[in-house]
């Protein structure tokens, strides 16, 4: 059998940690019980371990537990999010802010709210990826009922200023959205410092598994209305009908248990092994680097490439090193990323951009062959192309 590849696209997802699966085994098997059933042991069971692991998300993001809604995932969460605040208080204004470089998980419900009356302002961001907070200002208006901001950008990992953001938000009475998605167990996150009303998660950015998520629903300073998006046996307070799945959610409690435990630590590491990989590419001619090497999230590095055409770089390191050019949600999309055209990109460019997604098992002896067999790809497809590297 030959050998896999390496893996550097934990931006699009993570292996289940060990410990994570060890914890969410039984619940399959042994405590297998519905957790909306009252009337015997297999139901106890599995409503207390959802409750256990309600209570410990929410101590991790400084919220009660009756704010956390359980979702299948981060899409639903900000499907949740928009849509059911835009329903519940349109008759207050349909006016809604959110960055032109968000997921496509916040920019498509925002264009399904167009279709239905509402205006939407997507916001420019600068160079490097950072959202300018005078725009935010100016682009508030008396009929803005919410701005939609991601904490960490998937593609270029640029973390935005949230506390700033909150704090403008909430002095013009303005619900603040984050889609933190990529952003938990990496950044502390605190709703009430912060001044977050909604925030959107995921489990499998964080070595738990796929399939469960959650939405943060601020219940007071102020108490947010949301509009349910799925009716039917009324779990979650009536705010997402559907059986819980207990290994999921168990699962989800541990990885941020653990997630959070080894922060700083890994933080630190997955910082020394980018600027390793950095340190690589950085001496080439036309290396560009595609956001901001210190605001964001240190397992992060993306970068585009001139004189290189994507799909044969891509092609040409397939066998060494499993990374993408973009998001993993829109890889089936030929056209170029809308976040690296956002950033001032020419086409050509944002064709040709790697994202490398550094994650808990990657080794300094795994990042020193990913950056040597690159480079060497690199200037093979140049020297066949003849293609110089300047612009």
């Amino acid at each position: 059998m030959s050998q896999r590849p390496i893996y550097l696209d934990a931006h699009a997802t993570t292996p289940v940690d060990k410990r994570v699966l060890e914890t969410m085994l039984p619940y399959f098997t042994e405590s297998f019980g519905n957790p909306s059933t009252n009337t015997h042991v297999y139901g106890w069971e599995a409503s207390a371990a959802v409750k256990n692991a309600r209570e410990a998300i929410a101590k991790i993001i400084n919220a009660t537990p009756e704010e956390i809604v359980f979702t299948s995932g981060a899409t639903e969460a900000n499907n949740l999010a928009i849509k059911g605040v835009a329903e519940a208080y349109f008759n207050q204004g349909k006016h809604i802010v959110t960055v032109a470089t968000e997921h496509r998980a916040v920019l498509d419900p925002c264009g399904y709210l167009e279709t239905l009356g509402f205006e939407v302002t997507y916001l420019p961001v600068q160079p490097d990826g950072l959202l300018d907070l005078q725009q935010l200002k100016q682009a508030i208006r008396d009929d803005t009922i919410l701005v939609s901001v991601m904490a960490a950008n998937n593609e270029i990992g640029v973390l935005q200023p949230l506390s700033e953001i909150g704090e403008i938000c909430h002095s013009r009475g303005v619900l603040f959205h984050t889609d933190a998605a990529q952003a938990i167990a990496k950044i502390p996150l605190d709703v009430a410092e912060m001044n977050i009303d909604l925030m959107s998660l995921t489990a499998h950015k964080i070595y738990g598994p796929k399939g469960i998520g959650a939405l943060y629903v601020r219940r007071r300073d102020p108490r947010v209305k949301l509009a349910s998006q799925i009716h039917g046996g009324g779990q979650e307070q009536g705010r997402r009908s559907g059986t819980l799945y207990t290994p999921q959610i168990v699962g989800f409690a541990k990885a941020l248990e653990i997630g959070i435990g080894e922060m700083e630590s890994e933080s630190e590491r997955l910082l020394q092994l980018k600027k390793q990989l950095w340190s690589m590419f950085e001496p080439l001619e036309g290396i560009y680097l595609n956001g901001n090497f210190t605001k964001s999230l240190h397992g992060n590095l993306n970068i585009s490439i001139r004189g290189v055409d994507g799909s044969a770089l891509l092609l040409g390191l397939q066998s060494i090193v499993a990374v993408s050019s973009g998001s993993a949600c829109s890889s089936a999309s030929t056209a170029p990323s809308h976040v690296i055209t956002a950033l001032g990109r020419d086409k050509k460019l944002a064709h040709a951009s790697l994202r490398f997604g550094i994650g808990r098992f990657n080794t300094q002896s795994e990042i020193e062959l990913v950056g040597q067999q690159a480079i060497s790809t690199i200037k093979s497809l140049r020297q066949a192309n003849s293609v110089p590297a300047k612009s």
